[in-house]
């Protein structure tokens, strides 16, 4: 076996990520995890000195597909701006041999999106037909094409502060993303009387408050990497259930979580939930007597499953 590793670049992994069911492979990756046939370390933060930048690591074991990962992205400081990348490592655990070194940018952008649809899938009331998506980006419109289909959608709102500057053109490519959808004119037009409301923004605070929904509603944040950044007031978690993607490793990165057990007197123990726990069928489906609140931040292991996915789509 060669010991150099097959190298993927941003546009190759775009065109392999579109021949893979990506979120029956993430549902894989949490029954593993429940089975203890995975294992999800913290993410490890690398400091520059100076202030120069640092390297965060998410690392990841899959047993049963005998493949270490680790996802690597650098934050580096620079006059022009920070420069930010991400390389997913692929190693075999039998010959202790690289095999995959994968441009990570669109790993993160479907692992991100996917998780979330995984969880709507299993959280979502089965009858709910109101779909709200805060956020017109990348990661916003990946998130409308893995939940499209998981429910009998009536409408699609979206809505996000910088629509209304938007061209005609990108205008007319986000309502061709789904015949369904609508651009909301604003927030509060978007989320009125949504069964479910998708945050996807890059946010340092938040963009909703649960507590001026009319009825209870399934409310998904993916935040951004912002310092302690949360798209819901923390206060509002002790009113809601509270799920996320690995209960392990969530609460000690979540902005709105650590805001909340600090000054709210909210504790990690209320979380009903997480995703191997809702896949495995150990946590049963909430009943919406008062907001669900999913909150995912990223695991290695999501971009380590999808690089594996990938790398067996290669050989």
């Amino acid at each position: 076996m060669s010991s150099t590793p097959y190298v993927i670049t941003q546009p190759q992994t775009r065109e392999l990520l579109a021949q893979l069911d990506v979120p029956q492979i993430l549902r894989k990756l949490f029954r593993d995890l429940a089975a203890g046939h995975a294992v999800q370390p913290a993410q490890q933060l690398v400091e520059f000195p100076q202030g120069a930048g640092d390297f965060i690591n998410y690392l990841g074991v899959l047993a049963e597909d005998g493949v270490y990962g680790v996802k690597t992205s650098p934050y580096i400081v620079r006059e022009q701006g920070p420069l930010v990348t991400a390389w997913t490592l692929l190693m075999s655990m039998q010959t202790g041999q690289p095999l995959l070194l994968c441009d990570a940018a669109e790993l993160t952008t479907a692992r991100t999106a996917a998780t979330t649809a995984v969880a709507v899938d299993a959280l979502a009331p089965q009858k709910a037909q109101r779909l709200a998506i805060i956020g017109s980006g990348k990661v916003a419109q990946a998130h409308l094409h893995y939940v499209k289909g998981l429910r009998e959608w009536q409408s699609i709102n979206l809505y996000s502060p910088g629509l209304d500057s938007l061209d005609a053109e990108t205008k007319a490519r986000l309502t061709g993303l789904d015949p369904r959808l609508t651009l909301a004119t604003s927030r509060e037009a978007a989320i009125h009387d949504a069964d479910v409301i998708m945050l996807c923004t890059s946010s340092a605070g938040p963009v909703i408050d649960p507590s001026t929904l009319s009825k209870p509603a399934l409310i998904t944040s993916i935040s951004t990497n912002a310092p302690r950044a949360h798209e819901v007031p923390p206060q509002s978690l002790s009113a809601m259930q509270v799920f996320c993607d690995y209960r392990v490793t969530t609460p000690g990165s979540a902005g709105e979580m650590l805001i909340a057990g600090e000054q709210h007197g909210w504790d990690k123990s209320a979380i009903v939930g997480d995703l191997a726990d809702l896949i495995s069928g150990k946590v049963q489906r909430p009943a919406y007597d008062r907001h669900v609140f999913f909150r995912s931040i990223g695991l290695g292991l999501e971009d380590i499953a999808l690089a594996n996915a990938i790398y067996r789509l290669q050989h």
